[in-house]
């Protein structure tokens, strides 16, 4: 596309000798005959530079250039000012005011030729750099967009898991059906304990005790659905498929029962009387993200969740509690002691329920 050349003058011999010197390079051009048709010219032109005589009625030079570098769509546009004033304080004056630069008449037309083309590659790599510039501005915002995604997706899930989901283009979070494992654990004694302790007694406990609950969730790839005080909710095989999914919950479950024995060591010596309950159950759910914008959770409905829950507080301390189902998938690789039959709180029917002991040798 030719350049564009906004030629300034009150003079129209000026003017005539100007275009005549210049239509020959194929430049588009346009004419103004003083310093306030030059800057309407500047808005409905779009130059690409602006040849601009210094003395002028109205409106002079200095005073057009001053007034385009204080417009955001003209500052960068290179001006060469044109006049017969050519002492020193002139010209620092002419480019103080913000002329690129600046030719006295009367003009050499090969000088001001070899200007006007070194004038416009300097436009030319301006403009390659505003666009580098604006590149970059979108793909930092695209990259920080990314890193709170990644952020909100690590409240769920572990470091190498929500990575996996953000290479991916499919939304993994709609609503969707699927067999997944469901874990619940909560404290016992925590209700009695939150009561008579300090506030900052609780807070110090639960900070110590979701660290080490959390690090084992990341560990064997859960994903955490929420936690309330002391109850924690994981899920496994969803957002992302999970082999043996089942297996991998009760094994967290173990570790998590075996970390907080050793948490109660210190809480003990404090008067704390603590420990760890826990309720799971695999089958299928209903997931994907419920809330309002701004604020949004990934969870699961169904018959599901509501059994974990029933069997997470009926289950006492140091017990890691699960249906029949559950366990006929799980028995030839943890050893269990079944109970009776429990009628469980908000189930039509008994549930026989088995207390997973330990890992077989």
């Amino acid at each position: 596309m030719p350049n564009k050349i906004l030629i300034v003058d009150d003079e129209p011999f000026n003017l005539d000798l100007l275009e005549q010197e210049l239509m020959e390079y194929e430049y588009v051009l346009e004419r103004a005959t003083d310093g306030i048709d030059a800057l309407a010219k500047a808005d409905s032109f779009s130059p690409d530079i602006i040849l601009l005589d210094y003395m002028m009625p109205r409106m002079n030079g200095l005073e057009v250039v001053r007034a385009l570098r204080q417009s955001e769509r003209h500052k960068s546009v290179p001006v060469i000012l044109l006049t017969a004033k050519a002492t020193q304080e002139d010209k620092i004056a002419g480019l103080d005011a913000g002329a690129d630069d600046y030719v006295t008449k009367p003009f050499d037309s090969f000088e001001l030729l070899a200007r006007v083309r070194a004038m416009l590659r300097i436009k030319e790599l301006h403009d390659q750099l505003g666009d580098w510039n604006r590149t970059l501005a979108e793909k930092v915002q695209q990259q920080v967009g990314e890193l709170k995604r990644m952020e909100r997706l690590k409240r769920y899930l572990s470091p190498q898991i929500a990575e996996t989901i953000l290479e991916k283009e499919e939304n993994l979070f709609k609503t969707h059906r699927r067999e997944i494992t469901v874990v619940f654990l909560d404290l016992r004694g925590f209700t009695a304990f939150s009561d008579n302790a300090e506030p900052e007694e609780v807070m110090d406990l639960l900070r110590d005790y979701h660290a080490e609950m959390g690090k084992l969730i990341f560990q064997f790839e859960g994903t955490l659905e929420r936690f309330v005080g002391d109850g924690i909710v994981v899920i496994f095989n969803d957002p992302l498929p999970c082999e043996d999914h089942g297996r991998k919950a009760v094994s967290m479950a173990i570790e998590m029962r075996d970390r907080v024995k050793e948490l109660r060591i210190a809480w003990t010596k404090k008067g704390y009387d603590l420990d760890l309950g826990v309720g799971l159950a695999t089958g299928y759910a209903t997931l994907g993200t419920i809330g309002f914008e701004g604020r949004m959770d990934y969870s699961s409905v169904g018959n599901l969740p509501n059994l974990a829950a029933r069997m997470c507080a009926e289950a006492k301390g140091g017990q890691i509690l699960t249906d029949q189902k559950t366990m006929s998938r799980l028995e030839e690789f943890f050893d269990s002691e079944a109970f009776e039959e429990f009628q469980l709180k908000g189930l039509s029917r008994p549930v026989r329920v088995f207390n997973i002991v330990a890992t077989k040798a």
